[in-house]
């Protein structure tokens, strides 16, 4: 009887553990489907970066995406420290894995909202992601915040503020903060320090932490752009 009672809990764990998990591919794909409504996006903005080390006014930028996955963004002058291919700013690039496992991690409340926390693991081995936690306003079908751990620049996290653009699931800010000693930094870059003792790289670099935030004002959507603006 004992073993009957073990068995019978084991299998109602598997069975609501697998619904959670079909649940979870459920909210997922139905953010990827509010997203898909987006073949193509040309946005306008400004983009403010706050590193100890680096000193950089803030600038306009032109941001564009074109499905699957081709991301650009245009600096007037400067830099610019988004990672290549703007995995981080831009969730049409994270949905466009199709090939994903969906994890319930709990809930979370992020901004005033009530999110489900879901957490993402590319079924290609090759994917730079490792790893997406992602926290969805579930009554919106927007992502709030997105935390997305990676091969090649470690873990960063953005944060998503929405308004008039959020039916189709753009945000009007984006908030993308990053560890400086897991980033690879653009070749060429002046680091500028207040330390009057030299110091390694490593050490210079250590335990700083990075933001960059764009606040878009304005979308042209589904309009075409032809894929000579990602070359």
């Amino acid at each position: 009887m004992r073993k009957f009672f073990v068995l019978l809990l084991t299998i109602n764990f598997s069975l609501l553990t697998h619904t959670r998990a079909q649940d979870m591919i459920s909210l997922v794909m139905k953010v990827k489907a509010k997203l898909d409504q987006v073949n193509d996006y040309e946005a306008e903005g400004r983009l403010k970066t706050y590193v100890a080390f680096i000193k950089a006014p803030v600038g306009k930028v032109k941001v564009y995406f074109k499905k699957p996955s081709l991301f650009r963004l245009k600096k007037d002058g400067g830099i610019s420290l988004l990672p290549k291919g703007g995995v981080s700013v831009n969730m049409n690039s994270i949905f466009a894995i199709s090939d994903f496992v969906a994890i319930a991690a709990g809930e979370a409340v992020v901004d005033g909202t009530k999110t489900k926390i879901v957490k993402l693991l590319p079924g290609n081995e090759n994917s730079d992601i490792v790893l997406t936690t992602m926290y969805i306003d579930e009554a919106n079908l927007l992502v709030k915040k997105a935390v997305t751990t990676t091969k090649e620049n470690g873990t960063y996290e953005v944060e998503m503020s929405y308004g008039k653009f959020a039916q189709y699931g753009l945000p009007d800010k984006v908030v993308f903060s990053f560890n400086t000693k897991d980033y690879k930094l653009p070749k060429g870059l002046t680091l500028e320090f207040d330390e009057e003792k030299p110091k390694t790289d490593a050490e210079k670099l250590k335990n700083k932490k990075g933001r960059v935030e764009i606040t878009y004002t304005n979308y042209i959507v589904n309009k075409g752009i032809p894929d000579s603006v990602f070359k």
